[in-house]
């Protein structure tokens, strides 16, 4: 019994790999993992599954995220925005022939290819028993208790910095390994490259499934391409405002199906080129989730989310060579106390 709940959600692994894991079901990943994912490789070619990061462009698909800014860094004297095409001779010493550039970058860390972590997305829930129920992430870690801010100095350390994830953050991903065998499901063949905002359920991706024969077995990595990136490509940093947020097919979280799915399937890691891996529930008056399948991997199963993944090419050549699994390489930057980072992912086939 984990030290900070007497009961867990209904369904979920919370405990499962001890009162402290902060990794959820990418414990899945193991040893054995790695090596099915190796064994997978056989024409030794990668595939960057990573957009540029200064993609979509502008902020019409999220408000709160913008393109990166980079700056150069000070120069010597602490002087800012100046230690960029510095020619040493003139700037430091007359004997010097070398000439720099130093830079810094401001980044919305889920603004372009990402993963979602644990800290991202929790839920009401009562998890002491005693009727009330509050918020809480993966594990039952709390908000300004393991997860800090927004407050002055939320990292302790003086860098300051105004949130911090004591836990749950991409960090411990990173330190893992995310490294093994995963699997592609080609929702835009079977769906005639639709650019429709449309709804898959499960009978649809079994159907896929059943064609492409993939299988997927505990510990995998599962992406679905649905052509969402390739569009967000194909606009070049300039995307219709009119149509960014609701285009492509995403993953019906509504259907109860889709949910056993991802709980029986094992999966490790739940990814897709589009906006959110899923949609938005129709309206309700009764208490529910936002977006059901981030409630259930981040909340419940421990299961990390990619998004905006580029999978245009990959799927091409998985679909020209009549394959849909491979070595997959995703670990998310190292950067401590993260609730989503920007990675460049590699499939290897």
């Amino acid at each position: 019994m984990a030290k900070r709940w007497v009961q867990r959600p209904d369904g979920s692994t919370w405990g499962d790999w001890g009162e402290d894991d902060e990794l959820g079901r990418i414990n899945l990943i193991t040893s054995e993992k790695v090596l099915e994912g190796v064994r997978e490789v056989q024409a030794g070619k990668s595939f960057c599954l990573s957009l540029p990061l200064d993609f979509p462009g502008g902020s019409s698909l999220n408000q709160r995220r913008y393109p990166p800014i980079i700056r150069p860094t000070e120069d010597l004297a602490h002087k800012p925005d100046t230690f960029y095409n510095v020619v040493a001779k003139d700037s430091i010493a007359p004997e010097y022939i070398d000439v720099w550039s130093d830079d810094m970058v401001t980044l919305w860390t889920q603004y372009s290819t990402q993963w979602d972590a644990l800290v991202h997305q929790g839920a009401l829930f009562d998890a002491d028993g005693d009727g009330v129920d509050e918020p809480l992430y993966y594990n039952g870690f709390k908000p300004h208790v393991d997860i800090i801010g927004p407050q002055d100095d939320a990292k302790g350390d003086g860098s300051g910095s105004v949130a911090f994830a004591r836990h749950l953050g991409l960090e411990h991903m990173a330190a893992h390994g995310v490294q093994g065998r995963a699997v592609l499901i080609d929702v835009a063949h079977h769906l005639n490259h639709t650019q429709e905002w449309t709804a898959v359920p499960m009978k649809t991706v079994r159907e896929i499934m059943a064609a492409d024969k993939v299988e997927v077995r505990p510990g995998d990595m599962v992406i679905l391409h649905t052509g969402f990136t390739q569009k967000i490509l194909d606009w070049d940093k300039h995307p219709d405002a009119s149509r960014i947020q609701a285009m492509y097919p995403y993953l019906d979280g509504e259907d109860p199906e889709v949910l056993e799915w991802i709980t029986n399937s094992q999966m490790s890691a739940l990814i897709a080129d589009n906006y959110a891996v899923e949609g938005w529930p129709a309206p309700s008056p009764e208490p529910h989730t936002l977006i059901p399948v981030h409630n259930l991997c981040l909340f419940k199963l421990g299961i990390p989310l990619g998004e905006m993944w580029y999978t245009q090419e990959l799927a091409t050549w998985l679909r020209a060579n009549d394959r849909s699994s491979f070595l997959l390489t995703a670990p998310p930057l190292r950067l401590p106390g993260t609730a989503g980072g920007p990675l460049n992912p590699i499939a290897t086939v």
